[in-house]
């Protein structure tokens, strides 16, 4: 396929498309029309870069062709320069009246054709790039609506499958972004903790009913299915490139400072600082949040609660930070 430009010159004379496929043949894809009933009919076959356009021609002169082609949604922004005999004043406000954009008086100077021909083709090509950028960013929009609706339908269905912590999902997202905020954490970074937090148990949907949803204490045996969740969600959620940076928080949220968390035993600043932040969010919202087998705690039980597990369960500067931003709301 041919990268040359596309030039549709609609002409009746003869001699004057000779004259230009010899000067253009070399640099630009030339099509060519003796009247403006053919040319209408070719420039919506082949959608030209430019139109050179004649304005004395039979059946529709050059004024009514160019005035057809701005009213056909297809053709409208293409760019056309009016080669014409007729160099008065009002000729040339008819052709601007009609939508033309350059004009050349015949005859045409062969350098000044070319200089005005590849400065307007390549103004037309940066505006179809332009138009391609903002298509490719519109759809790059609706491909993150869309994960994001898929993100939804993944938490309604743990929010459904586990009466138990309705809601929880949310409100911890929200939360922890609100930590992010307040550790300096940027809005690309606090976006991943929000779709972090959300999917934070999506990998519970791989565990059995009878153990997740178990009204008792569960077994050595049950808690050891249990712990597999965070590895199911990143055997889950890793193929996914999307949620390439959101993945800290499902796969290390059950980690410990001292080490003793699980999946993978981490420790300090090995554990990484969005799953550590989420992992005080996560017990904050549980220890506040009534349940069958207890009810809420106080805010103030709960603050000391998390600051008794500094050092031990939590990052204590972020505990720091945590119990601050608290005081203050």
């Amino acid at each position: 396929m041919s990268n040359k430009p596309i030039v549709l010159i609609i002409d009746d004379e003869e001699i004057v498309r000779t004259t230009l496929e010899a000067l253009l043949s070399g640099d630009y894809l030339l099509h060519f029309a003796v009247n403006g009933i053919d040319g209408m009919a070719l420039a919506m076959q082949i959608e030209p870069d430019v139109i050179l356009l004649d304005v004395m021609m039979p059946i529709l002169d050059g004024y009514e062709v160019c005035r057809q082609i701005r009213a056909t949604e297809l053709l409208a922004e293409i760019p056309i320069i009016m080669i014409t005999s007729l160099d008065d004043r009002d000729s040339r406000l008819r052709g601007l009246h009609a939508g033309v954009d350059d004009f050349l008086a015949k005859p045409f100077d062969s350098m000044e054709l070319l200089a005005r021909l590849q400065t307007i083709t390549r103004l037309n090509r940066y505006r179809h790039l332009l138009e391609q950028r903002s298509q490719l960013e519109a759809m790059h929009e609706e491909l993150l609506t869309s994960y994001h609706r898929t993100i939804e339908g993944w938490v309604n269905a743990l929010d459904l499958r586990d009466k138990e912590t309705e809601g929880h999902t949310r409100r911890v997202s929200e939360k922890s972004v609100e930590l992010g905020r307040a550790i300096g954490l940027n809005e690309e970074q606090l976006d991943n903790v929000r779709i972090g937090a959300l999917l934070h148990d999506v990998g519970k949907l791989g565990v059995p009913d009878s153990v997740l949803l178990k009204p008792g204490q569960l077994t050595e045996e049950e808690w050891k299915v249990m712990r597999l969740h965070p590895i199911y969600a990143y055997q889950w959620l890793s193929p996914i490139a999307f949620l390439k940076n959101a993945l800290d928080i499902p796969y290390c949220h059950h980690e410990k400072w001292d080490g003793s968390g699980y999946p993978r035993g981490l420790q300090g600043q090995n554990i990484p600082l969005f799953a550590r932040l989420f992992a005080i969010i996560d017990v904050w919202d549980a220890l506040s949040s009534d349940r069958p087998y207890r009810a809420a705690l106080s805010k103030d039980e709960v603050l000391e609660h998390i600051k008794s597990g500094s050092g031990k369960h939590f990052d204590p500067s972020l505990v720091e930070i945590f119990i601050t931003m608290q005081k203050t709301e």
